[in-house]
Formats: C-alpha cells, structure tokens, sequence
C-alpha cells in the first residue's frame, strides 16, 4: 500500500509539471522568451512580489523609447493616494490578525457546536453545519488553509462519525475551504475593490445575494445525500440551541461590529478593523481565557503580521506592474486581438473570462490573483459593459471553483497534507462540487440582476440626484457599468447614449430664422432676382412708383444701355430735360 501511494504522488506531479511545460512553451509562443522566463521563475516558487517587481523592472527597461530607460516609472501607481492613501492597507494586516487568533482560540469548536444545534435535525445537518461554519469562518480569515485546518479537522471525524461516506465528507471539507468569498467582511472583497477603484460597502451589499445561493445549492445537495445514505438526524433540542448560541455570543459581536460601523458610519474602514482586533483579542484573552498574552500574542502577532506584510508588499509591486501594462494600452490589445478572432458578443467574452481566471486561479493564490488579472480584464468589462459588481461577484466565484478544482486547486493540497491522502485521489472526490460551485457561476454570469439587485436602490438615488440639477448621472454609471476611466464615465445603455452624448449635456439648438409673412417682399434676401431687378431700377434713376425710362438703343443695336446713357442717368436721373 505505501508502494502504491508514493506512485500516485509522483504520477500527479507529471501531471501537474507537464502542464506547467506546455502553459510555459505557450506563453514563450507569444510573448517571447522574456515573458516566458518571468512565468516559469513564477510557477516555480519564485516570490511573487519578486517576480511582479522585476517583470515592471525589465519591462520598461526594455522599452522601446529610450526616454522610458528609467527605474522610477514602476513608483507613481505605488505611492498616489488611490493606493498609498487607501485604508484597506490598514485593514488588511487587522482582519489577519483577527483570523489567527480565532484560528487559535477554541472558536472553531464553538462555531460548530451552535451550528450542530441549529441545523443537525435537518437532513444532511451536520453537512448544513460544515458549509455554514466554513463560510462564516472564511469571512473572517481570508484564507481557504485556515479554514480547512480549523474547521474541516473538527469536521471531518464527526460526519464519518455520523454515517457520511469518506468521499463526501472528504470533498465537503475541501471544497468548504473556500467558501464565504462572497460574503462580508470578505478580504478578497476589499482588496477586488482596492484593485478595481470600487466602493467595498457596496461590493459588500452585491456579494450577499450570490454568496447565499452558493451555500442553498450545497445546502440542497448535502440534504440529498443525507436522505440518500440514510444519515441519523439529531433530535431537535432547545436547551442545546440556547446553551450555544449563549456561548458563541461573543463571537457573533465581531461582524455585528464591523458591519454594524459601516453600515450607520460610525466608523470607517479602518476603524472597524481596529476595533474587531481589540476586541477579539479581548474576549479571546480575558473572557473564554483561551490565550495567553505573553505566550500567544507575540507569536500571533509575528505570524499574522508576516502574512499581511507580504500581501501588501505583492500589492505594491502588483501596483508598479499595472502601471505598464495601462501605459502600453496591453489590454486594448489584447481585445483587438480577441474581436479579430470573431469573439464580439458579450456571452462568448463571458466563456473565455471564466476560463481564463479558472485557470489563473488554479495557478495563483486568491491575492495574487486579483492583483495580476483584475486591471486586464477590466477594460474588457468595460467594452462589454459588464457592471462592476457583476464583474466582481464572477471574478471571486471563479477564485472559489479554482481553489477547489483538479488538478492544481490549492485546497487539493492543503486537504492532501491535512489528512494524508494521496492528492490524485481528491480529483474525483471533488468533482460534484466543483459541479454544484459551476452551475452557480453560470447564474451569476448570465443573470446579471443576482449581482446588482441590491445595488438598484443606490442607482435609482444617483439618478434623482443628478435629474434634480440636470446633469448627467454620472455617479449611476459608475454603478451600472465598468468605466475605462472612472474620472470621465460614460452612459452604460443606448437610451442614455442618446440623451447624453458622449456623457455632456446635448448642445443647444440653433435659432431658425421665420419665414417671411405672406405677401412681403423677399428682397432682403441676398442673390435673389427681386434684388437684382431693384438695383437696376437704382441704376437707371427711375422712382420707386414711376415707369422705367425706355433705354436708347446702343450703336450696335444690342438693346443694352450705352456707357454715355447710363453715365447720364446715374448722375443727373434722366438726362437732359427736352
């Protein structure tokens, strides 16, 4: 048996390097030897802040314009206030901070303890429980290991435990490790909307409704293979549901905290995060006295503080990157290319979105991710007027399939350490659910209002708003479609293109000259024959009510007035009296 499971391994590892190679011999194809280098150094485990760097470095070093020869191009996107002045650096080393020492702590226990309680007499309960505990604990870690450590260990031996087959209680815990990116106080979120230049509240308020309908459809599914494996169900019992919730209250503050301050604005971003970390150290500390602060804190500190550093630092050199690749119009491109190979229609951009990030998503973590792609596939978004939160919720959906998802998915492995099963092995086991997460990414892609139902009511003010001074509504088209350049925004549908040109207001009408009455003379008129006619009558010295003189014939009989004549009757009208 041992034999047997170090060939599994190893034959996965060709897999897995195999693949590598071709993407490799790909990217060279078209990018160049340069480009391939740079991902090569990158799938090998290069750190990324380093790759990231040193690809902004080459790349304007090998600019074509000498003038561009200069170090100091990979700084101005790294220290504007968008990204220097943001409080999300702030909040990203709190919320890390906050997930470790929950980490910790016995919170996991009693996160599952009240949802057994809540949720173990339904059918496939205990399954309910993992799903539900795993998203709620991901919201407040950010990281899909964390999550399968604490949870899926505490997990994992009670739905065997219960009467669930291996293969699903294995996939469960796996794929539970990346849910809750959806939902608020997701880290994932914050940095998309740091990234994409998006409000975080209301990417906040876009993520509830498809975050939920990820966790109905395992929900469904789990109650099916409850009832399928015939799985004893607990007795519902009020007492126990009271005595969890009762000790899991503390808990249940630290969202109530940071949602309940932005949500009244009480508090910032930044504030809330602040306050969420006092205060979980706190009750951790001094109220369930899990943790020691001479003995936990500092390591916990050092830890969480390691972690968050080098996000932000991968956030600094993904920044520097970005700033190229928008000065090199690459995405424009890239697009250029894509309409030349006929994909023009918004459904077949939506395929290869989703097939691309699958991919990345299956290569990078979720940070790196959205720091590389998110400033590519934006412009495309914009050409395709794809709304930003919708953009956002496929984005991160597509994070949560690629965590989960054969042969490279990162929960894969970390599953595989965690309990010691050969990785090859999860491929299968994996797949319903990657399934199940598939079809919900198809809803969110395709059924745009999943993503901004809850941000029609913020639209609908921006438009009365800007209806109420009469200008264009600006602010509703930030909400309602990606901009190229979010300091000039563009109207987002064909009615609003037509009433705003080019986003201004429509320019004034010229005055029409009136039509002359009926009757009156139209002499006024320059180069009409009436005016022609009275000049002549000028010319020849005749009143306006008398009858034209008679012309003398000219000596050549032509009928035209002579030299002499005409001399005669401009000066003196008529000439000589008898």
């Amino acid at each position: 048996m041992s034999a047997v499971a170090q060939a599994k391994p190893s034959a996965g590892a060709k897999v897995g390097l195999s693949l590598v190679g071709l993407f490799v011999l790909l990217v060279a194809w078209g990018g160049g030897l340069v480009a391939a280098l740079v991902v090569a150094l990158a799938l090998l485990g290069t750190p990324l802040f380093a790759i990231m760097g040193g690809a902004s470095e080459i790349a304007w070093l090998m600019h074509r314009d000498a003038a561009y020869h200069h170090l100091r191009y990979i700084a101005p996107t790294v220290l504007d206030e968008r990204f220097a002045g943001s409080p999300i650096l702030v909040t990203i080393p709190l919320f890390t901070f906050v997930g470790y020492v929950m980490a910790e702590s016995k919170t996991p226990d009693r996160i599952v303890r009240a949802s057994s309680a809540f949720f173990g007499w339904m059918p496939g309960g205990l399954a309910i429980v993992c799903i539900v505990a795993s998203a709620f604990f991901t919201t407040l870690t950010g990281g899909s290991g964390v999550t399968i450590v604490a949870i899926g260990g505490l997990l994992y031996p009670a739905l065997r435990k219960q009467g669930y087959s291996d293969a699903f209680a294995l996939g469960l815990v796996t794929t539970g490790g990346s849910l809750g990116l959806l939902l608020p106080p997701s880290l994932p979120i914050l940095v998309y909307s740091l990234v994409a230049g998006i409000d975080f509240n209301k990417t906040f308020k876009a993520g509830l409704l498809p975050g939920v309908l990820v966790m109905v459809m395992l929900g469904v599914y789990a109650a099916y293979v409850g009832m399928r494996e015939k799985v004893k169900l607990s007795p519902i019992n009020g007492r126990e549901m009271l005595a969890a919730l009762w000790l899991l209250k503390w808990e249940l503050l630290i969202p109530v905290i940071i949602l309940g301050g932005l949500g009244t604005g009480l508090t910032s971003l930044d504030e809330s995060a602040g306050l969420a970390a006092l205060y979980t150290l706190g009750i951790e500390v001094f109220i369930y006295k899990d943790l020691s602060l001479k003995k936990d804190l500092p390591r916990l500190a050092k830890s969480s503080m390691a972690l968050a550093g080098a996000v932000i630092l991968i956030l600094a050199m993904a920044n520097a990157l970005i700033n190229y690749v928008i000065q090199e119009h690459i995405p424009n491109q890239v697009l250029d290319f894509m309409v030349k190979l006929g994909l023009t229609k918004t459904w077949q951009f939506l395929i290869v979105l989703n097939v691309f990030l699958l991919v990345l998503g299956m290569l990078m973590d979720g940070f790196s991710a959205i720091l590389v792609a998110v400033p590519l596939i934006l412009p495309f978004a914009a050409r395709f007027t794809l709304g930003p939160f919708h953009m956002a919720m496929i984005f991160l959906l597509n994070l949560e399939i690629a965590y989960c998802c054969p042969p490279l998915g990162l929960n894969l492995f970390i599953s595989s350490f965690r309990f010691n099963r050969p990785v090859v092995d999860l491929y299968k086991i994996v797949l319903p659910f990657a399934g199940i997460l598939a079809l919900a990414l198809v809803m969110v892609s395709y059924i745009p209002y999943l993503s901004d139902v809850t941000i029609l009511t913020d639209i609908r003010e921006a438009r009365e708003t800007a209806a109420r001074v009469n200008s264009p509504p600006r602010e509703a088209w930030l909400l309602e479609c990606v901009q190229e350049d979010r300091t000039n925004p563009l109207p987002c549908s064909e009615e609003d293109r037509k009433k705003w040109p080019g986003g201004q207001l429509p320019e004034p009408a010229a005055a029409t000259p009136q039509a002359p009455a009926a009757g009156a003379e139209s002499s006024s008129e320059p180069g009409t024959d009436s005016e022609d006619e009275e000049l002549l009558k000028l010319m020849r010295g005749a009143d306006a009510g008398a009858a034209p003189a008679p012309s003398a014939p000219s000596s050549e009989g032509s009928g035209e007035i002579n030299e002499e004549e005409l001399l005669k009757q401009m000066q003196g009208g008529g000439g000589d009296a008898g």
